[in-house]
């Protein structure tokens, strides 16, 4: 286990520089909008801004004023914040990314999260802070070996929290990592204490299970059709092709900008642009990881690792044993996919904290810290109330 600083080489920003100073644009058909993918006109204005105002030296200072660390786990490194509580009898938490997302969601949330007495909060609320990168995603990549699948991070957790000297934990995910939390809770029970998501996928069935839904179980449902008819095309091709798509992100940063800003502005709480949800500089400095490490071909591979388990799988996945950990869910509006309790009760009978957020979305974290902070600890009090 050996200390991390992010340092990244002078050449590799000029490079960047270079490119975007001579981007091929394509062209948009009239009137297209956000309608066939991201609007030519705000990737243009939000490249310039990335070419001209955009700091990256300030955005790793920033992510290096956070302890990072890197370990050789299962064969590969293993990049991970690790924060300390100030107050000792704090609770270990694990929070795990997804896709198009990475450690960086995370920064608005590190400091409340660690030391509530500094943030007006409870000091009985603090966590011990462990938040790594999957596989193959920016400092943990890119792997050099196929097979990295969920349960296979979960392994890679489980080892890495036995490492850093955590018996009992609490796991946390959105996206991705709301399934790898879950294999997380399944695989290492004796040791997690509970599991919080906030990005559950739950279908139904059975058509009879449509019988006696309410009017708002029957939206979530449609918002769930509506993504996987309209909204999981990337899905689909980083399942089954992530070699191909792999040369065109990696060889162009506009590219992988609006691979990745594409959905920021589907599934955050926004208006008309994905700044209406998401900080402009955060937002660039969450595809500054990928870009910067060369890891969108990696990151893709690990639907292809998991394409048996993705709900564009050609025959759905057998369903995992019921989950035998609390559960705390987080629904947050402006997610393309929201769970309905009595489907998931299917799978996690023992829910203890079901919270339907008021705003926020995907990138519950970036976008609504304080409710996500919130929500995290009104769990963490139940858990406590329940001995």
């Amino acid at each position: 286990m050996e200390p991390f600083r992010i340092d990244i080489p002078q050449s590799d920003l000029d490079d960047l520089r270079r490119r975007l100073d001579t981007v091929r644009w394509p062209g948009e058909l009239p009137g297209a909008g956000w309608e066939r993918g991201v609007s030519l006109q705000y990737l243009k204005d939000l490249t310039e801004y990335w070419r001209t105002s955009y700091d990256w030296r300030a955005a790793e200072a920033r992510l290096n004023s956070f302890p990072q660390f890197t370990d050789v786990i299962d064969g590969t490194t293993v990049h991970f914040l690790h924060v300390r509580s100030p107050e000792p009898d704090a609770t270990p938490l694990v929070i795990t990314h997804g896709w198009p997302g990475s450690f960086v969601e995370f920064l608005d949330v590190v400091e409340p999260l660690t030391n509530p007495r500094a943030h007006g909060g409870d000091p009985a609320d603090a966590f011990h802070l462990v938040v790594p990168s999957i596989p193959g995603f920016g400092f943990s990549g890119p792997t050099s070996e196929p097979g990295w699948t969920i349960p296979r991070v979960a392994q890679a957790w489980a080892e890495l929290m036995r490492r850093l000297g955590y018996d009992r934990y609490v796991v946390q995910g959105g996206d991705m990592g709301a399934w790898i939390s879950q294999a997380l809770a399944a695989i290492d029970h004796e040791h997690v204490i509970a599991a919080h998501v906030n990005f559950l996928i739950t279908p139904p069935s059975d058509p009879s299970d449509m019988a006696g839904l309410e009017e708002a179980d029957l939206r979530k449902l449609g918002l769930l059709n509506a993504f996987a008819v309209d909204g999981s095309g990337y899905m689909k091709i980083q399942s089954t092709r992530p070699q191909t798509l792999a040369y065109g992100l990696t060889d162009s940063p506009v590219g992988q900008l609006a691979w990745i800003v594409e959905k920021f502005k589907e599934w955050t709480d926004s208006d008309k642009v994905p700044e209406d949800a998401v900080d402009r500089d955060h937002m660039l400095t969450n595809v500054m990881v990928y870009w910067l490490t060369a890891t969108a071909g990696s990151a893709a591979n690990f639907y292809f690792d998991n394409a048996d388990v993705m709900p564009t799988a050609p025959t759905p996945p057998t369903p995992p044993p019921p989950l035998p950990t609390p559960v705390g869910v987080a629904v947050y509006p402006g997610d393309p996919a929201q769970p309905i309790r009595r489907f998931a009760e299917r799978g996690l009978p023992n829910i203890v904290h079901w919270a339907e957020l008021e705003r926020g979305g995907h990138f519950a974290a970036m976008e609504q810290p304080k409710l996500f902070v919130s929500d995290l600890r009104a769990f963490l009090r139940t858990l406590r109330a329940a001995g």
